[in-house]
């Protein structure tokens, strides 16, 4: 035998038994548990609860509030009132287990529509709609990136599409043709007409066209362009081709625009979104353009290149607030009028801003050259606060009309800051998006897919059949998409609409409309622009919406309900 160490112990090599040792002597340390009430069933556990040999929550010392042995041993041993980490798991589980139907959490009334459509197993709400339907939703000029549409009906008919099929959309949309569908389809997955008519509405035009990067959104999207190959970023030679075969594009498509062969196109910019407009849509009988979001430096840009534009928003919020104070002071006059001496050894007025702009005080004071005075640019800053306080905000909408369009076109062209200098878009040049070819334009589809699920209604379960619609989805998609779902779901469908928030301020009425707009001018000239001639009725009409999208519609029989 191996003559014995002093001070050497074998124990350290079986572990396993100094832990049981160490539970044996802290279950013999703990204070025996109280035996149950009368009448207090206790379900007796299936197993003993194993401590955690790694653990000191036992060992900690009790709060000063706890209640004594005595006390505890008169309540009754209620399991939920034990500490969640001093409790078996599996205790734990049983508790979630055991836990009625009814007490289920469910969404509340105002949980939005947009994240209960991620999973249809959750009972689809029904929003608050307008009370009385109509034959036509207003033009909505935002642009969306999302469409899930809901029926009771199944989207076969969208599924599969034959090459013929196919080609012959590709075609029908190329030469604007018009597509009139019966009122109602008995069997939509047969119709050849209506599955053309759908590859049709998905088309829409593209610069530039680089298949790897995801090119819109443009605003926030750094993060789905970082670590993708963008070789122009640090070649300058390959940037100016870039640039200079955008140039090309855009000029091409405002021409098309001033000629009303194109309705509307999109820039879309890493900081801002400009819509351009023909005369005769939006309730305007001139071209115009809107900027969202704009700030100082870029309208400062602006004005220095001649560009006449204002903010309709900023001046609707001044004139709602001179309306307003001219009421309070019409209350006030009043007030004064009842109480002639209420303004004796009152407080005097407040200075005015060339008051406080006097600093001949200053002077009288003999501190006039130790005190630092504002320079110009301070105080032209400080009267166009109200103004630099809308930067970035959807009141800083800017609106170009006329011919200065002309000029905010070579302006967007000659500009410096239209393209990022560094980070992972830079380099790039905007995105143009059309619904109409263009000079080196490039042919996209919509991404379709139907989807077949159950979603519980009440108390049973319901087949619900989806359509969702992936992209750049511009306004003509989206009235298109619904003058066919119109005949082929029977008249019954519902959608949900992702809007692309900086373009939601497009929907707001800029200005005031010329009541003598010759329509039949209008008419006469815009039918060639490709448009379906409902769809161009619709973006005929003057912006409803406001500062903001439809993001719920629904069709029932001939009616549309929608909510924003």
């Amino acid at each position: 035998a191996a003559p014995a160490v002093p001070g050497y112990s074998p124990g350290f090599k079986k572990p396993p038994a100094m832990l049981r040792l160490k539970r044996k002597r802290l279950r013999r340390s703990e204070p025996a548990a109280a035996s149950p009430l009368c009448g207090v069933a206790v379900r007796p556990r299936s197993a003993p609860a194993r401590r955690n040999p790694f653990s000191s929550l036992e060992n900690a010392p009790r709060a000063v509030s706890s209640p004594q042995p005595l006390q505890r041993a008169q309540q009754p041993p209620a399991p939920a009132e034990q500490s969640p980490s001093s409790a078996p798991f599996w205790q734990l589980l049983e508790r979630v287990s055991e836990d009625e139907p009814g007490k289920r959490t469910e969404p509340s009334e105002r949980t939005d529509v947009l994240s209960l459509t991620n999973d249809l197993q959750q009972p689809v709400p029904v929003p608050e709609v307008p009370s009385s339907p109509r034959h036509e939703f207003p033009a909505d000029w935002s642009i969306k990136t999302r469409l899930l549409f809901m029926s009771s009906q199944p989207f076969t008919w969208a599924e599969h599409l034959k090459a013929q099929e196919e080609a012959q959309g590709f075609a029908q949309h190329c030469r604007a043709t018009e597509t009139n569908l019966p009122q109602s389809i008995q069997e939509p997955k047969q119709s050849t007409e209506l599955r053309c008519a759908f590859q049709q509405s998905l088309v829409y035009w593209l610069h530039p066209s680089l298949p790897w990067l995801q090119l819109f959104p443009r605003i926030g999207a750094d993060r789905k362009i970082v670590g993708k190959a963008t070789p122009w970023s640090q070649d300058e030679a390959l940037q100016q081709v870039l640039m200079s075969d955008w140039s090309v594009s855009f000029t091409s498509l405002y021409n098309l625009l001033k000629a009303k062969l194109c309705p509307y196109f999109y820039v879309c910019t890493y900081q801002f979104t400009v819509l351009f407009r023909a005369a005769g849509l939006a309730g305007s009988d001139v071209l115009t353009a809107v900027i969202s979001p704009t700030t100082r430096g870029l309208r400062e840009a602006m004005r220095n290149e001649g560009i006449e534009f204002c903010l309709p928003l900023v001046e609707e919020s001044r004139t709602r607030k001179q309306k307003h104070s001219e009421g309070n002071l019409e209350a006030e006059v009043a007030h004064i009028l009842e109480e002639p001496n209420s303004m004796e050894g009152g407080e005097e007025p407040a200075p005015s801003d060339d008051d406080e702009e006097s600093f001949s005080w200053l002077e009288e004071m003999g501190v006039q050259d130790k005190v630092k005075k504002p320079d110009a640019i301070s105080i032209k800053l400080r009267k166009e606060k109200h103004e630099v306080q809308v930067d970035h905000k959807p009141e800083s909408l800017a609106l170009v009309k006329g011919t200065n369009t002309f000029t905010l076109l070579n302006f967007l062209i000659n500009c410096k800051s239209l393209v990022a200098v560094a980070g992972p878009q830079a380099g790039l040049p905007p995105t143009l998006l059309s619904p109409v070819a263009f000079r080196g334009g490039t042919m996209q589809t919509l991404k379709a897919r139907s989807i077949n699920a159950k979603a519980r209604v009440q108390l049973a379960y319901e087949d619900i059949f989806s359509l969702e619609i992936v992209g750049p989805i511009l306004p003509h998609s989206l009235h298109s998409l619904t003058m066919l779902l119109r005949p082929a779901q029977k008249g019954q469908f519902s959608a949900v609409l992702y809007t692309h928030e900086p373009t939601a301020v497009f929907n707001a009425a800029l200005d005031d409309t010329s009541p003598a707009l010759n329509k039949e001018t209008v008419c006469k000239d815009l039918p060639t622009c490709g448009l379906h001639p409902k769809t161009l009725d619709q973006l005929r009409q003057c912006p409803t919406l406001g500062k903001s999208g439809i993001r719920f519609l629904e069709m029932k029989g001939d009616g549309y309900s929608w909510r924003c």
